[in-house]
């Protein structure tokens, strides 16, 4: 029968990697304690200012790689936005760009093992996330005032389900905000806890026989799970920014 110390010792937690901890003490978290998201919030911050202020400063004809991935990066985002905005919406470019930096960074430095992802956190997701929507909604009426609620009139409609798909329109608008968020935060959080599952199986093999078997499958797990996560965090930051331009396309030009 195991004692009540060997059972803490066996128990595991993968959801453990996302608790919010400080980095100086053990007491309560205020407001201005520093902690482990503060922490790679600033790291993601220190990447963004290496690669487009520090790895461009040359501004070099011929460009060096790490000027070439910065171009590359404003190119795809600069053409994102003109393609689903229009023209009229590239004066949001540096607000939009911003966002896909900060999310993309902090997608992959995450991956970095020890690191704690920021994106994994709704309370972070979903400041990004209401922040896009009140600034649509905030463009929406300064640009085009009432008119702005014929986003929610569908006038191709039969006169009979106008009101109904105007009801439709109206919560699905009001719920952008909680999935555009839940959508990064969740993709991110279950990735990190599968391959935290795996992980813990690959003892196996220092402490039961049966490991022989579970060790090199679980470590094919991880290897697998590891190159998903990197396409997910690629993958995840492209939605979200891509969703926002689709927002502003709709505050910028909210006809049906």
């Amino acid at each position: 029968m195991e004692t009540e110390e060997q059972s803490e010792g066996l128990a595991f937690h993968p959801m453990d990697q996302f608790k919010i901890q400080p980095l100086f003490n053990d007491g309560p978290i205020h407001w201005y304690t520093i902690t482990n998201a503060t922490l790679w919030m600033a790291v993601v911050l220190l990447c963004v200012l290496a690669l487009f202020v520090i790895g461009t400063r040359g501004r070099a004809i011929i460009p060096s790689r790490i000027q070439s991935v910065a171009e590359l990066g404003y190119g795809f985002v600069h053409k994102m936005v003109e393609d689903v905005t229009g023209k009229d919406g590239l004066k949001f470019f540096p607000y939009v760009f911003t966002l896909f930096c900060f999310i993309v960074f902090s997608n992959f430095l995450g991956l970095i093992p020890g690191a704690f992802t920021t994106t994994s956190h709704i309370a972070v997701t979903g400041i990004l996330a209401v922040a896009v929507f009140l600034t649509v909604t905030i463009v929406g009426f300064v640009k085009h005032g009432t008119h702005f609620l014929g986003l929610f009139w569908v006038k191709s409609a039969p006169l009979a389900l106008r009101p109904i798909l105007a009801v439709i329109e109206i919560i699905s608008y009001f719920v952008r905000p909680v999935s555009h968020s839940i959508r990064l935060a969740g993709n991110m959080m279950a990735g990190h806890a599968v391959i935290k599952v795996f992980a813990a199986f690959a003892p196996l093999i220092l402490i039961s026989g049966i490991g022989i078997a579970v060790t090199p499958l679980s470590i094919l797990a991880i290897v697998a799970m590891y190159a998903l996560e990197i396409l997910v965090a690629f993958i995840q930051a492209y939605v979200f920014t891509i969703l926002t331009c689709v927002y502003l396309r709709d505050a910028l030009h909210p006809g049906h």
